[in-house]
């Protein structure tokens, strides 16, 4: 229902800001302009979004159905079952549904997207298999959800990147914030829907685990702090890379000591890629063209502007409204997003304030919109009770955080 609602208003508020926009200035080209964001959105919707989708969830399936036979998932599953079953209760102690989690959770810290995507799409699967009422999120989805649409990254190799073809004096010098920023919001989000499922994380298991993660970042900051630009990103690279290969490596060489059918397994899962991917377009489309219709109508400038008007009759500082579209775009698209942040640092510098911070804003969250049209979409659940209200939550928190640790850090 809340989709329902949220899409009727994206074309609503468009439409009203169009017609504003013609009854103030006479020019009526802003519906067409609304128009062709329909068609261009669609277009690149099905080419650069579910096209490419298609390939890398075939790979992916295939892959995780011979880590699955091979038992390198039930492996996983003990591993981070004690932490897992007491955020995500609902799955049984030892489920497969666990080892994909962690799998999901790790490649998105590590900034490998092509890996995270099928991997979660495939979690969604497992999680749905146990759910009661298959058209209404269960506890388990809307927590998976939450955390992915906080957007934890460790290693933001893409930021650091973009930041150092921008010019930017010292690439990394966002790293640290980022980092406690994206923490934040992580905390955050899953905090609102613990207290929304009575879920107890005072528990010793919880804190350590929140703990030794808290105390694994505050290691790898410290070495980003100390070590040279140059070699943090090598390290990134290295790291990152190097882990999705050894996944890899290591599924493979399970399913050959388990003496199973590698080649036959992999087809077998990959099958069900291109399937998944058909399934997701429709969603993705009805989601996407809502977002663009929003941007093309311009009501995204008005809602910028009016922040920074209200800000300033108030007489509060004002150096963080203009990175404020990055953080305004990052739930709708992550393209957006990108490009927003670019903008930024093209338009005030890649080392001010406003460059800096949209990188912040881009890394501290997750597209919450996209995520729900994709993983709910890809199991047919129409009812997503309040799991984009606790990941915009999320968001929120992560983009204060943001601001407050620009202030600290760069002001």
């Amino acid at each position: 229902m809340f989709l329902n609602y949220l899409w009727i208003g994206f074309f609503l508020a468009a439409f009203i800001v169009a017609l504003l926009h013609v009854i103030l200035t006479g020019d009526a080209s802003i519906f067409k302009t609304m128009v062709d964001a329909t068609f261009s959105i669609t277009k690149m919707t099905v080419m650069d979004i579910a096209l490419p989708l298609a390939g890398i969830m075939t790979l992916w399936m295939g892959l995780l159905n011979i880590g699955e036979k091979a038992g390198a998932i039930r492996v996983l599953s003990r591993i981070a079952g004690p932490f897992f079953n007491k955020l995500f209760p609902e799955i049984p102690a030892n489920h497969p549904a666990t080892g994909q989690l962690l799998l999901n959770f790790s490649a998105n810290m590590l900034g490998l997207d092509n890996a995270a995507t099928p991997v979660g799409l495939k979690a969604m699967q497992s999680m749905q298999e146990l759910n009661p009422q298959k058209e209404r999120a269960s506890n388990a989805q809307i927590m998976f959800l939450v955390i992915n649409t906080s957007g934890l990254t460790l290693i933001p190799v893409a930021i650091l990147a973009q930041r150092a073809i921008l010019g930017a004096a010292n690439p990394t010098d966002i790293f640290v914030p980022l980092l406690i920023a994206t923490y934040c919001s992580t905390v955050g989000g899953i905090i609102f829907v613990a207290l929304k499922q009575k879920i107890n994380l005072l528990n010793r298991t919880v804190i350590t685990w929140l703990g030794s993660i808290t105390l694994g970042i505050a290691g790898l900051t410290t070495y980003c702090v100390m070590a040279p630009a140059e070699h943090v990103e090598t390290f990134s690279t290295w790291f990152g890379n190097g882990l999705l290969l050894l996944i890899i490596t290591g599924f493979i060489a399970g399913g050959l000591y388990k003496r199973i059918n590698v080649y036959e397994a992999f087809i077998d899962g990959a099958k069900n890629g291109f399937t998944t991917t058909l399934k997701l377009i429709p969603y993705l489309i009805a989601m996407l063209v809502g977002i663009g219709v929003f941007r093309a109508s311009g009501a995204m400038d008005y809602l910028i502007n009016g922040i920074a008007w209200a800000v300033n009759m108030v007489g509060l500082n004002t150096d963080f409204v203009a990175a404020l579209p990055t953080a305004f775009m990052k739930p709708l698209s992550g393209s957006g997003a990108k490009a927003m942040m670019i903008e930024a640092m093209t338009t005030y510098g890649a080392d001010s304030f406003a460059g800096r911070l949209s990188c912040l804003f881009q890394g501290a969250a997750d597209t919450t919109f996209y995520i729900v049209a994709l993983y709910f979409g890809s199991v047919n659940i129409k009812k997503t009770r309040y799991a984009i209200g606790a990941g915009l939550f999320a968001d929120v928190i992560g983009v204060v955080a943001a601001v407050l640790l620009a202030y600290v850090f760069f002001s």
